[in-house]
């Protein structure tokens, strides 16, 4: 999921230098929901395994 966030800020700043302004703003906006949707998911995992109770496996 984090790839398909840099893919589009990738498409975004591309947009954005060829000077089309609304498809850089909507890439950029995916990219940024995608990205903060990266980072609740890592929080979940993260605590989904700490309430477990088992070391992280090797």
């Amino acid at each position: 999921m984090l790839s398909w966030a840099l893919v589009f800020l990738a498409i975004a700043v591309i947009a954005g230098l060829l000077g089309f302004g609304g498809i850089a703003g909507a890439a950029a906006g995916i990219a940024e929901l995608l990205c903060y949707l990266f980072v609740i998911l890592f929080v979940v995992a993260l605590a989904a395994q700490a309430l477990r109770g088992r070391p992280p496996a090797p």
